[in-house]
């Protein structure tokens, strides 16, 4: 990516043609500080003009790509290890075949079962053999294959046999074995840096695991009815609770964080990432499947239909061109304070022809003629920069700078007029309220409370004005259920008890809800870590266990190679973390709109929203395009080529591609999940704005890709009207952006500034009050005991003695023992109970 030098010290700022504010000797014209920070902006960014990006948003990458980021660079020479313990294996108990595929399959699962067999040797040496032999038939016996294709054909048929013979059952127990080893940790925390070494056979069996869940994940049209089945079967086994076990996604977030305590150092923290994140994905769904359940929820609760499909039409939506931090019509100078402006007849005249453009749309250009950043906007940014330190102590951003100015006037011929907005507006009943409310006041005097149809009093303008306001009305399922959550507090007895059904979503939440505290903390903690801004300290927790080798690089392409490695390993951990959180709060947030702000209210408390601004207070046009993988050694290209020495130009072979789809697919998430946390909280909102996000925001516009800048721009839309007149009057270009792409609410003026809630914000009382409302829902709905003075008691000894108690399955093996030691070993006084009573 080729950036534009910055300008020799002693030239005028501007272009050369006299419009520059510099006076031929480089005297700046603002305090040295300031220009500083100008000067640093345009050394980091430069004028990158950036294409369009063609970009497929989805549940996950490609099958090859999401297989191939399972394994760390470092991890290479293991495939070799695996296929000779296969091999050996293999000689020693098959006679009549030399290669797996020329068995049948009825000798394959033969096999199968003797190498589960072997796996409950007591030698640990001998069980990691076995176990690598049968992650080599997870990896698709590359060493019989010819094409990359045939391993990822093979690696699929594998998983599936190595499910329908018990093998995921067994390596989970292999698994708990493993968390519990005691050894292993007291041995990792003794040393002073832990290697790829120390996490051995706990990356094989999450290898295995992960290969067999995202194999038996992926759907085929051509797939057998067997495999339908299995999957069916295995996301079943997945979801619920089996043999008295919690569910399998538990057992990793309680791997997170003991890694998090400093009690397991040595967990390959990206291989349990990698696995949670798939196989919550796999049992709840992905995101075309959310939006099946949100259809299907509506029609249950009677609600009308959506008026589009969202995923579609975002696809539909076109990229703009990044926003200009210069002014348009041959302007290179920074604008002038508005006091200058005022006896200035040609900056005034340029600024009506300014205000003229803005009534032509240019779709494909919609940024243009943006404005520059002003001293104010400027400002901003280096105190949004402390204010968002002080939250984390994170890297000092990379600044971002000014491309050069653009000489080019707008051209009419490419003049493109839109054909319409992308979204159908939206009302909610508050706003009709809300409406009614001030202009009763207004005309009549008094006001009528939530009464939405009496229109007696008012002019005939306000009737069609409500009439357009309800013909628009949207009730989303969170209204109903947090009506529903009312009335149940409100009449706990008459109502009864309420029926939930016992979903896979229902189920993690129940079992998530006592750690959820822990589990969000310890996954925002690895991202912090994971983040690119972030620095290196000696308190921060290690996520490079499973990818350090444990003979560190002695040459300049060794150490090139680690580095590549490393920030590959960071990105995909930061992708992974971000797709599960979404996943999480969009499922929550279907099932029940608490559980959604439960998760989301950790989430903010244990600081996520300045975690992704600083995020993305980084040049993330240079994160997005880099170009961490190195291609001949990616699975499975690097099982079926001889490995090529190392050089600069194999690090660098091959790789094409535009942008790095993973790094893509991270921001896009967290800018989702960042308008998750916000939408419609008020107290979070003014954080956007007292962290000063809007030009870390607006920096990232940059990048030309439609979903990318539309949550962008929502997240701009929310705090306009708190960002003040100048702003406004300085981002024009913006301001038509949000309106040419964001959905809009009647009668919502984001674009003025005052609206009602543009009120002193108090972030204690907000929040306390949905944290009452959550803690009630969580009390009522899951803390039975806590209701018991509410059911009725049976005081008849015949009854009670004759209840049938549920007890659990395991308990007639230890009743004998049971009687013993509670009934007949304690010694009974007949004569002390009969006189007490």
């Amino acid at each position: 990516m080729d950036e534009t030098a910055a300008p020799e010290a002693g030239s005028p700022p501007g272009n050369g043609n006299g419009n520059g504010n510099g006076n031929g000797k480089g005297k700046p014209t603002a305090p040295k500080g300031r220009e500083a920070f100008r000067s640093q902006r345009r050394e980091s960014e430069g004028s990158v003009d950036c294409p369009t990006l063609e970009f497929e948003y989805g549940d996950a990458d490609g099958h090859a790509a999401e297989l191939s980021e399972l394994y760390s660079y470092t991890e290479n020479l293991e495939f070799s290890t695996n296929r000779r313990c296969f091999e050996e294996d293999f000689k020693t108990q098959v006679q009549d075949a030399n290669e797996w595929l020329e068995l049948e399959e009825d000798a394959q699962k033969t096999y199968v079962m003797g190498l589960l067999d072997r796996l409950e040797v007591v030698s640990r040496e001998q069980r990691l053999k076995v176990a690598r032999a049968v992650l080599y038939l997870a990896q698709g016996t590359f060493g019989e294959c010819d094409s990359e294709v045939d391993v990822l054909h093979w690696s699929r048929y594998n998983c599936f046999l190595l499910y329908q013979m018990g093998t995921f059952s067994a390596f989970l127990e292999l698994l708990h074995m493993e968390i519990d080893n005691s050894q292993a940790c007291s041995s990792a925390l003794r040393k002073p840096a832990v290697s790829i070494a120390d996490s051995t056979e706990l990356r094989v069996l999450l290898s295995v695991m992960y290969l067999m869940v995202e194999n038996i994940r992926l759907e085929r049209e051509i797939d057998p009815h067997g495999w339908r089945t299995a999957r069916e079967t295995f996301r079943n086994e997945l979801s619920f609770s089996m043999h008295n076990e919690e569910p399998f996604a538990l057992l990793l977030f309680s791997m997170v964080t003991k890694f998090c305590s400093g009690l397991a150092p040595h967990f390959p923290i990206k291989k349990v990432l990698l696995l949670l994140w798939k196989v919550v994905m796999f049992t709840l769904g992905g995101f075309e499947h959310l939006q099946a359940l949100k259809i299907q929820k509506r029609a249950e609760l009677g609600l009308p239909p959506l008026a589009e499909d969202s995923i579609q039409v975002i696809k539909s939506m076109r990229a703009a061109s990044p926003p200009s931090y210069t002014l348009d019509l041959g302007e290179s100078q920074l604008a002038p304070p508005p006091s200058k402006l005022r006896g200035r007849r040609g900056s005034r005249r340029q600024l009506l022809t300014k205000q003229d453009s803005l009534d032509i749309y240019n779709e494909r250009d919609l940024f243009k003629t943006e404005e520059p950043a002003t001293e104010e906007e400027e400002e901003s940014a280096g105190d949004g920069e402390r204010a968002l330190d002080g939250e984390l102590d994170l890297l000092e951003q990379d600044p971002l700078v000014p491309p050069p100015p653009s000489q080019t006037p707008l051209s009419v011929d490419r003049v493109a007029f839109p054909k319409g907005l992308p979204w159908a507006p939206k009302v909610r009943q508050k706003d009709i309220e809300h409406f009614l409310e001030t202009s009763r006041n207004k005309f009549i005097g008094f006001t009528l409370g939530q009464d939405t149809d009496t229109l007696v009093g008012l002019p005939r303008p306000i009737h069609e004005s409500v009439k357009t306001l309800k013909q628009h009305k949207y009730i989303s399922i969170a209204d109903v259920q947090i009506k529903n959550e009312e009335e149940l507090e409100k009449c706990p007895m008459s109502l009864g008890e309420e029926v939930v059904p016992e979903t896979p979503c229902e189920i993690l939440y129940q079992g998530m809800l006592y750690s959820l505290p822990q589990y969000m903390i310890a996954l925002l903690k690895i991202l912090l870590a994971a983040a690119p801004t972030s620095k290196a300290k000696t308190d921060s927790i290690n996520i490079l266990a499973d990818v350090l080798p444990e003979e560190m690089p002695i040459t300049v392409l060794q150490s090139m190679k680690l580095g590549i490695d490393v920030n590959r390993h960071k990105e995909i951990i930061v992708k992974s973390i971000s797709s599960l959180l979404l996943l999480l709060l969009k499922h929550f947030k279907l099932n029940h709109i608490y559980q959604f702000e439960y998760v989301s209210q950790h989430l903010v408390f244990a600081n996520c929203i300045p975690l992704i601004l600083k995020f993305f207070n980084q040049n993330i046009l240079s994160y997005i395009t880099a170009k961490n993988s190195i291609l001949v050694l990616d699975y499975p290209c690097c099982t079926i080529q001889d490995l090529p020495e190392l050089t600069t130009e194999s690090l660098e072979a091959g790789d094409n591609s535009q942008f790095c789809w993973r790094n893509l697919f991270s921001c896009i998430n967290l800018l989702r999940l960042l308008n998750k946390l916000t939408k419609w909280k008020h107290s979070r909102t003014m954080m956007l704005v007292v962290f000063k996000s809007a030009p870390i925001l607006k920096r990232a516009l940059k990048v030309k890709q439609a979903m990318l800048q539309l949550y962008v721009l929502k997240l701009l839309k929310i705090q306009t009207k708190y960002l003040g007149r100048q702003w406004r009057k300085s981002n024009m270009k913006t301001m038509s952006a949000i309106y040419q792409k964001v959905r809009h609410r009647m009668n919502d003026d984001w674009a003025y500034g005052n609206d009602i809630d543009a009120r002193p914000w108090d972030f204690q009382a907000e929040e306390c009050t949905l944290r009452a409302n959550i803690e009630a829902f969580n009390s009522r709905r899951y803390d039975k005991p806590q209701d018991s003075e509410f059911s009725p008691v049976d005081n008849c000894l015949q009854s009670v003695l004759g209840q049938r108690l549920d007890l659990p399955e395991d308990f007639h093996y230890s009743y004998e023992l049971w009687l013993e030691r509670e009934v007949f070993s304690q010694p009974i006084c007949w004569e002390e109970l009969l006189q007490n009573h």
